[in-house]
């Protein structure tokens, strides 16, 4: 899970890079194109079964992650790379909120409070009461939201899916999202680019996040989610560290004591179990 975030920040920074080129949602379908291309290589290297019983989790699974994908590429492009990665890391607290309503899970009071502490994390960031809440800030706390869902799917097909098929599911429903939009809105127009650059971001782009997205699938199946929950907020001093260095201001008093209440509450919501 460590390495996973270390790559996931780096992931981020590329792709904040590459928005400055292209839009967020063409860089949500090549990552996945190649990705997806990827993957493919190694089932065809080292094939396995696929269970027919439970499709309908797997393309959910697809379906929330793909979702939240769009939504952080989108913030990324928008607003400093840490606000959008901690925005993205209040998933632990809509987990435990799912797991309350679907699952029937008891919340105790630590966890109660753990919530009101992140959630109090987020609206430092998003600054309500400076007039600073954007459009932006609502679409990173809701790909906080389908990565908690995600997450609770890759739960409950871990043991009937091999990591690569849930990573494809992914995949494959990130890519059909930017295309369905692409021929049938005018939101996305799909270029075929030129620049040798842009073409080496997003390879680079698509093997780190398709790493990354391995190490965090494999973390997530074999190990407690309340270990692997806390270890996965470590990217957020690497993201804010990679988003200095692409130009971002260095986080105010405000915003470090809004990500400082999210690490707080996210690792003691992590820790319930």
């Amino acid at each position: 899970m460590l390495i996973s975030a270390l790559l996931g920040a780096l992931n981020g920074a590329t792709a904040k890079l590459l928005s400055q080129s292209i839009d967020p949602l063409e860089i949500v379908f090549y990552r996945n194109l190649l990705g997806f291309i990827i993957i493919l290589f190694t089932l065809k290297k080292f094939s396995v079964s696929i269970d027919t019983s439970k499709l309908h989790l797997l393309f959910l699974r697809g379906f929330f992650g793909a979702v939240a994908m769009v939504f952080f590429f989108y913030t990324i492009a928008t607003i400093p790379l840490g606000e959008a990665v901690v925005l993205n890391k209040t998933s632990p607290f809509f987990v435990t909120i799912l797991a309350y309503y679907l699952m029937k899970e008891t919340i105790s009071l630590r966890t109660f409070f753990a919530l009101l502490i992140g959630f109090l994390g987020v609206i430092f960031i998003m600054k309500p009461f400076g007039i600073e809440i954007s459009f932006e800030h609502i679409l990173g706390v809701l790909g906080g939201f389908f990565a908690a869902a995600a997450y609770a799917t890759i739960k409950k097909i871990k043991d009937i899916y091999d990591a690569r098929v849930i990573m494809l599911s992914f995949m494959a429903v990130g890519l059909l999202i930017p295309l369905f939009l692409a021929l049938f809105t005018p939101l996305v127009t799909i270029h075929i680019y030129s620049e040798p650059m842009i073409w080496l971001l997003i390879g680079l782009m698509a093997v780190i996040s398709t790493t990354s997205q391995w190490f965090l699938t494999r973390a997530y199946s074999i190990s407690k989610a309340s270990i692997i929950g806390v270890v996965s907020y470590a990217n957020i001093p690497f993201a804010i560290g990679f988003g200095v260095m692409l130009g971002d201001a260095v986080p105010d008093v405000v915003t470090f004591i809004g990500i400082v209440l999210i690490i707080i509450g996210g690792i003691t919501v992590s820790k319930k179990s």
